[in-house]
């Protein structure tokens, strides 16, 4: 099994990029631009609202259920089965 471009782009890409040498490593990739402490507050602020956003809709879909059940008209099989 070989490695390497099969296609001929492909081999035209390697080519041209075989001798090329990249360099990006200054001081400032290495350091970041968000501190831990934010990005720690901003998750534990998301989780928190996505956990109230479900305790809301298990209360709603609760009070929904309880709405649907109140307003319905339960027939007995009986009277259906004069009809």
């Amino acid at each position: 099994m070989t490695i390497g471009a099969r296609e001929f782009i492909d081999k035209l890409l390697v080519e041209k990029y075989a001798n090329t040498q990249v360099e990006n490593h200054n001081e400032d990739a290495l350091v970041s631009k968000v501190s831990a402490d934010d990005m720690m507050y901003a998750m534990n602020t998301s989780a928190s609202n996505f956990k109230t956003m479900i305790a809301l809709n298990k209360r709603l879909t609760s009070v929904c259920y309880g709405v649907v059940s109140r307003s319905a008209k339960y027939v007995s099989t009986e009277e259906c089965a004069r009809t």
